[in-house]
């Protein structure tokens, strides 16, 4: 069995959708793929109650708990090879992973971002967009790599940016658009 481990920082709606997908796709079938645990570095993530609801194992591992970026990246990797995943999926994970947290899941390491990469990686993707004057904004599935925002893409979703958009519209214009690509790239990644 692949074994995914999602990681979140919040809400995971990215997770669900890929957990909904799995279930609905039959992955376990289809894939011999299932989400094997959901894991975030926030005890009051949102999507935690929703990955145990699923019946999905789930851990949590305080950031600020750690010395260093380094200290807490060691960790955390020692609790997801827990789970021997073939796939770690980063959905709303917000941490900068270091070198070696990359290299170690290198080739096997997904992200979601909020915009068409290579245009706009890091933070304020929206604000962005809609200061540059786009036309079309969108998100972005990609390997990860050591820089970041800039691994091979797998698939990318484009919206319309609309004269009246604030930032805040165009987010959840996109995030629609996430919740399909997202896990139509994963299971074309597992097959």
């Amino acid at each position: 069995m692949k074994n995914i481990v999602i990681l979140i920082s919040g809400s995971g709606s990215n997770m669900a959708a890929i957990v909904r997908a799995a279930e609905q796709e039959r992955w376990s079938d289809r894939l011999n793929a299932r989400v094997a645990a959901v894991i975030s570095n926030k005890a009051d993530a949102q999507g935690l109650a929703f990955a145990k609801a699923q019946g999905i194992a789930t851990a949590v591992l305080d950031h600020k708990a750690f010395a260093s970026r380094e200290a807490f990246d060691e960790a955390l990797m020692a609790q997801i090879d827990l789970f021997s995943p073939s796939l770690v999926v980063l959905a709303g994970f917000m941490r900068i992973l270091s070198p070696g947290f990359v290299a170690h899941y290198a080739g096997r390491l997904l992200n979601i971002h909020p915009s068409l990469l290579p245009a706009f990686p890091g933070l304020n993707t929206h604000q962005r967009a809609i200061d540059a004057g786009c036309k079309f904004a969108g998100a972005t599935v990609h390997q990860v790599t050591a820089d970041l925002d800039h691994g091979p893409i797998l698939d990318q979703a484009v919206v319309p940016v609309l004269a009246s958009d604030t930032a805040e519209i165009l987010a959840a214009r996109v995030l629609t658009q996430e919740h399909l690509i997202y896990p139509r790239a994963v299971a074309k990644f597992l097959a």
